[in-house]
């Protein structure tokens, strides 16, 4: 019998078998220029489209709400500020990643302004978004996610840059603490509103990319000073509230899960092979303590042939007792064909079905 994506997931966090692991995805804004071109209906939610798992989220604004403005367009691209305080280009004819080009927080007196912006305030969530969908999302059985967003992740790439906040958090921890601590709060006073009204999630997650290929960006003496106090934070306010965590943290940071297990984080995101992540090791060691989602190396997702063996060679083991979540290990590049995301699908739907 076919269950819904919310008794899907709820099974994989439990570590129980369910008719099959959940599917999911996030494919790039060019991927899907891509797929309608090569007959993906622009009339239907392509998840719906794939028969793949639903999914919805509810998010706040915990920025220090600078205004955002254009500065310069061209056909090429835009630059213009934003609502953390950065100044950046972004690309419009293919997907990429904006260039930061100034960060208006750089030092903790600006920091001090920037907090001062940071209050609670009713418009800081969209309530007519949740009013007009929250009831659909429930009667199609999605699993609903808070999207939390603080910690060193938005800190290095959204308020004051890498280089910026890697020497703080050697030189004036302090400063780094309260950042990390005002963001959350700030999320904790959205999403306490939220419940009390009423809406029900059934995880939190936040992104927070701790590593890049191999390595990580700070030590795990310095993360357990200065970071992991404020995840455990995130974490015991969730599991009070009977509501699972989800964490998603690009690169490699094998040398980080037992902290991120001590701590409660109940799901790890994206696995990223290409970084020097290793699922099937994870899951051998940790499956009995963290869900596993992703871990399937979107390198590959462009060779049919390839990618079909990765999936031969992953998913029976990850699915094994439950807590596997399939995608790739970080989103759906455009060079992936929607022939092959259909092939993908249906190879998934055959390994992972229990």
């Amino acid at each position: 019998m076919s269950m819904t994506s919310k008794e899907r997931f709820r099974r994989m966090y439990e570590h129980r078998e369910a008719d099959r692991i959940p599917i999911i995805d996030s494919p790039w804004a060019g991927t899907f220029r891509r797929w309608h071109k090569e007959g993906l209906p622009t009339d239907i939610e392509w998840t719906k489209y794939f028969d793949i798992d639903l999914t919805a989220g509810i998010g706040c604004d915990n920025s220090p709400r600078y205004p955002s403005q254009t500065i310069e367009e061209t056909d090429e691209y835009r630059i213009y500020t934003t609502g953390w305080g950065a100044t950046q280009k972004s690309f419009k004819l293919e997907d990429s990643t904006p260039e930061f080009i100034s960060m208006k927080v750089n030092s903790p007196e600006a920091w001090e302004e920037a907090k001062a912006r940071m209050t609670y305030s009713d418009d800081r969530v969209n309530w007519n978004y949740l009013k007009q969908n929250y009831d659909r999302w429930v009667a199609e059985g999605r699993w609903i996610t808070g999207n939390f967003w603080f910690g060193f992740d938005v800190t290095h790439s959204w308020m004051v840059g890498t280089e910026t906040l890697l020497v703080a958090m050697y030189e004036e921890p302090d400063w780094v603490m309260d950042m990390f601590d005002t963001y959350l709060n700030l999320d904790l006073a959205c999403f306490d509103k939220i419940l009390a009204a009423g809406y029900k999630i059934d995880c939190i997650s936040w992104p927070d990319d701790m590593g890049y290929k191999n390595n990580m960006f700070f030590s795990n003496e310095m993360y357990r000073e200065l970071l992991k106090p404020f995840h455990k934070k995130a974490c015991d306010w969730a599991h009070e509230r009977g509501i699972y965590v989800h964490l998603h943290s690009c690169g490699c940071i094998m040398d980080r899960i037992d902290d991120l297990i001590e701590i409660g984080v109940d799901a790890l995101n994206p696995l990223e092979v290409k970084a020097g992540m290793k699922p099937l090791l994870l899951k051998e060691k940790y499956g009995d303590k963290l869900v596993f989602h992703g871990g399937i190396n979107a390198v590959l997702w462009d060779d049919k042939e390839a990618i079909i063996e990765e999936i031969r060679k992953y998913v029976p083991k990850m699915k094994e007792r439950g807590g596997y979540i399939f995608s790739s290990d970080h989103s759906i590049p455009n060079s992936v064909s929607l022939d092959n995301f259909r092939a993908i699908v249906a190879e998934v739907k055959r390994l992972g079905s229990y």
